[in-house]
């Protein structure tokens, strides 16, 4: 290494630590000082995280960690990922992380022994067919011609009687496997499930069945929100509250939302 790239190299370094002791938000309130410690689940699934490797930064979860950590001011050599049980994450006590992001919903019993972020995700509402019926357009004039199922207590019963109005009635179930089972006999075309669940139950649970489109969060009702989860009392909360509050009104999270959960999984909006 030359001495000018030496000196300038250490210049940076020097201007970096400034800047955490000059006021930053994040000065003193994460696990090490100068870096930013994330924790994602062990392994991390496809599309939050593709091939179980956040570092690259592709995947929504992992491209939105890095686009918070930006703006928090963290350059990407400065971001350390850990690996965590989602279970073991959402008890009580002292974290090794200085935030986890594994789809924690949001709830006011977990609120209570954990700190959530500003949701970075409003779940939307999916729709699953069985292999059936996997050549159905997205729109609302291909849906209405489905047999439908849903479990009798959700919301899901009447999104597809006002939105969808199918020619027949759906069929209801008690639970979502009586409803998985009822796709998989063919006995029902489709349902209606949160996109995450949706992609898994595709992916894992429902043999030749795809997810054909996903309608406007804006439209679902009592929707999942995804917050980053933080140790109780965490002071960093407010700087990652107001990055993520930054990347809502640039369009920043939007842009990622549209990359990864919608170009990426090929689940078009329903028109």
């Amino acid at each position: 290494m030359s001495k000018k790239i030496l000196i300038a190299s250490i210049s940076l370094a020097l201007m970096a630590t400034n800047l955490f002791a000059g006021g930053h938000c994040a000065a003193d309130k994460t696990l090490t000082e100068g870096k930013f410690t994330i924790a994602t689940g062990n392994p991390a699934y496809f599309p939050w995280v593709l091939d179980d490797a956040p570092e690259s930064g592709k995947g929504f979860e992992a491209a939105v960690a890095y686009a918070v950590a930006k703006e928090m001011g963290f350059a990407e050599q400065d971001v350390i990922w850990v690996r965590s049980s989602f279970d073991e994450a959402i008890q009580p006590g002292v974290k090794n992380f200085d935030i986890n992001m594994q789809q924690y919903s949001i709830t006011a019993e977990r609120d209570q022994v954990v700190d959530f972020s500003v949701p970075y995700y409003t779940a939307p509402m999916a729709v699953l067919v069985g292999a059936g019926a996997t050549d159905t357009k997205p729109t609302i004039a291909a849906l209405k011609g489905l047999k439908w199922g849903a479990v009798g207590s959700t919301t899901a019963v009447q999104k597809i009687a006002n939105v969808v109005q199918p020619t027949a009635d759906p069929l209801l179930y008690g639970d979502n496997a009586d409803v998985n089972a009822a796709i998989t006999a063919n006995q029902i075309d489709g349902a209606m499930f949160d996109l995450p669940t949706a992609l898994f139950l595709s992916a894992v649970m429902i043999e030749g069945s795809k997810v054909i489109g996903q309608f406007p969060p804006e439209t679902s009702d009592n929707a999942d929100q995804f917050g980053m989860l933080m140790e109780e009392g965490n002071p960093l909360k407010t700087c990652v509250d107001a990055a993520l509050t930054a990347m809502i009104e640039n369009g920043t999270l939007a842009s990622i939302e549209a990359q990864w959960l919608q170009d990426t999984t090929g689940v078009p909006l329903i028109k």
